[in-house]
């Protein structure tokens, strides 16, 4: 699969590695595991005199060892004696880069944390007494997001403030998606283009995946997704549960009832018998995994609270894989596509409504988009937009079929609502697939 959507991200890594012929650079780059980290900056240093090291876990003598023989690989670097520790292979780089200008890229570079907690403290004592004289472009990315914010974001931790560049590498947008389906399969339906988003959610594994197998419909994409030994089956596990630690079964139950449509607190509560405070709010500030709603315009600490998963596969996984998690391991992925294929319109609708709410949020002409509901959930309105400059405000109802849409209803569930926006003009549209 040809390269897509990273033109910003190029352009800033580029830009770095220009000012790293000057003076040294240090950049982080975040984003969940499959995101394409590791394939964005291979693609920009691929002409470049670049060092690239993978950080497994592993003996700190014997991974020294591997990776020497890669620096010298890359770098005709001539290396004498034992290298036994990171600390003598990071000072070697560093010393290096006095006299020529390189990049040098580490991989999974939390994992050091685990060989040996002491290397973040040497690379800052070599770091700072090395980079005024260095001309080094060093890029580090690592697949624990929490992990990777702490080491440079935590002001307790010795890397704190090096960095001189932070990427946050997200997944494609709609319309990057439509761009790749489209040259793949000029002639997909909407349905086609709504299960390419729900199931991939923009991550580039999982679109790289599809693409491979050529499964570009609906029914054709979930045979892929819920075929056996299919990588699907197992992907959130692998993906979180060395993130989240020795409580993920917590996390997990938390995930999986907010993708079931559990989405208050209340509700996850009345269900686990427990507090979920504090779980909710590391899912949401140390983890990134779920996202706190809120009624539009409502008070920063109003209680009229939901909960979403941030991720549309792992949203997916949670609701139908986890929750099922008996079936996959008896083999009867039959009974999976069952249930699927039984829930998968109310499912896929409310994926309509996130389609719906990041495409209006794209288009960069309102500078709030959200939803609204009132006490019990009354008048529930799947997406507000709103232009404070020009004084506008736009109520849109979402469902799969247009005919099921009545305006009429939307303008009179919205009438408490206008009453916050005097001097507003307001619109109202119904979305549905056909508009996709």
């Amino acid at each position: 699969m040809k390269f897509y959507n990273r033109e910003k991200e190029i352009s800033l890594l580029r830009e770095v590695a220009e000012n790293a012929t000057s003076s040294a650079q240090m950049t982080f780059m975040v984003g969940r595991r499959r995101i394409g980290k590791t394939s964005l900056m291979l693609e920009v240093f691929k002409a470049e005199n670049y060092v690239y090291l993978f950080i497994a876990r592993k003996n700190e003598a014997v991974l020294c060892n591997e990776l020497i023989s890669e620096i010298q690989l890359k770098l005709d670097l001539p290396i004498y004696g034992e290298i036994k520790s990171f600390k003598q292979v990071f000072q070697i780089l560093m010393d290096y880069s006095r006299r020529h200008s390189f990049t040098l890229i580490i991989d999974e570079f939390q994992e050091l944390q685990n060989i040996n907690p002491s290397i973040y403290s040497d690379m800052q004592h070599i770091w700072d007494s090395t980079k005024e004289k260095s001309k080094i472009n060093l890029l580090v990315c690592g697949s624990i997001y929490s992990m990777m914010t702490r080491i440079f974001e935590n002001s307790k931790e010795p890397l704190f403030g090096r960095a001189t560049q932070r990427i946050h590498l997200k997944p494609f947008n709609i319309h990057c998606l439509k761009q790749i389906l489209g040259e793949q399969y000029p002639t997909y339906t909407a349905e086609d283009l709504l299960a390419f988003y729900l199931f991939t959610g923009g991550v580039a594994k999982y679109v790289e995946l599809i693409i491979q197998a050529k499964a570009f419909t609906k029914e054709a994409i979930i045979d892929v997704v819920l075929a056996e030994n299919s990588i699907f089956l197992d992907e959130g596990k692998n993906v979180l549960i060395e993130e989240l630690g020795k409580e993920y079964g917590n996390y997990f139950s938390i995930l999986s009832l907010i993708a079931s449509g559990k989405t208050s607190r209340v509700e996850i509560e009345s269900i686990m018998e427990m507090q979920t405070g504090g779980f909710l709010k590391r899912l949401e500030s140390e983890y990134y995994l779920v996202k706190r709603i809120r009624p539009i315009l409502a008070k920063p600490n109003t209680r009229k609270l939901k909960y979403a998963i941030e991720d549309n596969f792992l949203s997916f996984w949670f609701r139908f894989i986890f929750k099922n998690k008996s079936a996959v391991e008896m083999g009867n992925l039959s009974y999976i596509k069952e249930v699927l294929e039984r829930d998968y319109k109310t499912y896929s609708g409310l994926i309509l409504e996130k389609y719906f709410t990041e495409k209006l949020s794209q288009e960069k002409k309102y500078n709030q988009v959200g939803r609204y509901w009132e006490k019990a959930n009354q008048n529930e309105i799947d997406i507000v937009a709103v232009n404070d400059i020009e004084k506008k405000v736009v109520f849109a109802e979402v469902k799969r079929q247009k005919g099921n849409i009545s305006l009429s209803k939307l303008k009179t569930k919205s009438l408490k609502l206008q009453q916050q926006f005097n001097g507003y003009t307001f619109s109202f549209k119904a979305l549905s697939l056909e508009d996709m």
